[in-house]
């Protein structure tokens, strides 16, 4: 087998995440998708990857079926530890939630998308507005979200979860991160650029024209008008495809 330069070089191989790939100790609910859910046989591989670029190839040694059985005997290393390089300028997607669970699916198809760092905001117009008191496990449950469409697609990084932030908190911190100020969806506005690294996506209601001040350059994401989390892919995908030379 060629050395892989990434999870995704592996296609049908299951994946964990664990805090170090060189000695791989899956969490309970891993152990369990791959036993219980995915159904494992012993010697089937597994990659186990720690968020941050490493990972390696492991052999699955079966289960005993014993509550007793340690998380250690689970995964066997196979493979020296394997590093992927960034894919390069971190993208940045910011959205206002929607009803429901709309903003589970919106991270679970930015994390596919390759989107490197997640921004859910406060806005005026939305709907959807989190008590102080719920917003902490809400971005946990997010955090578990992406970690699982990681798993999924293959990712060997985790992308960043941050929220929640209104929108003039967002726009200082992206002057300081990039340089490129805050960069906002607007209907009727010219396509992104190639230079772009970062979108905020408003709620279904649109911007507050209060909020639009805080905006250094507003980007069309196409002809129609779309619901806020199709669009939060839009930016996504277009974020992405630019800077992984798809568009």
């Amino acid at each position: 087998m060629d050395e892989p330069r990434s999870p995704g070089d592996l296609p049908g191989v299951a994946q964990v995440f664990v805090p170090d790939p060189e000695k791989p100790v899956p969490s309970a609910e891993d152990r369990h998708h791959l036993v219980r859910v995915l159904r494992l046989k012993a010697g089937e591989l597994v990659v186990a990857a720690d968020g941050r670029g490493s990972f390696s190839l492991c052999r699955f040694s079966g289960d005993s079926g014993s509550p007793g059985t340690p998380s250690t005997q689970v995964l066997v290393p196979v493979s020296p530890l394997y590093y992927e390089e960034p894919a390069g300028a971190p993208v940045t997607v910011a959205f206002v939630p929607a009803k429901g669970e709309r903003a589970e699916w919106v991270v679970q198809k930015l994390t596919e998308l390759g989107v490197d760092r997640i921004v859910v905001l406060a806005s005026a117009r939305a709907v959807v507005r989190w008590p102080p008191e719920r917003v902490p496990g809400a971005l946990a449950r997010l955090g578990r979200v992406a970690r699982g469409a990681s798993s999924q697609s293959r990712r060997a990084w985790l992308p960043e979860i941050r929220g929640v932030m209104g929108i003039e908190d967002y726009a200082a911190e992206q002057v300081v991160a990039g340089g490129g100020g805050c960069v906002m969806a607007h209907p009727g506005a010219a396509p992104p650029g190639g230079a772009l690294g970062s979108i905020a996506v408003g709620p279904e209601g649109g911007w507050d024209p209060a909020e639009l001040e805080r905006a250094t350059e507003l980007v069309g994401l196409g002809r129609t008008v779309m619901r806020a989390e199709t669009a939060a892919l839009a930016a996504g995908y277009a974020l992405c495809a630019r800077r992984d030379g798809f568009l």
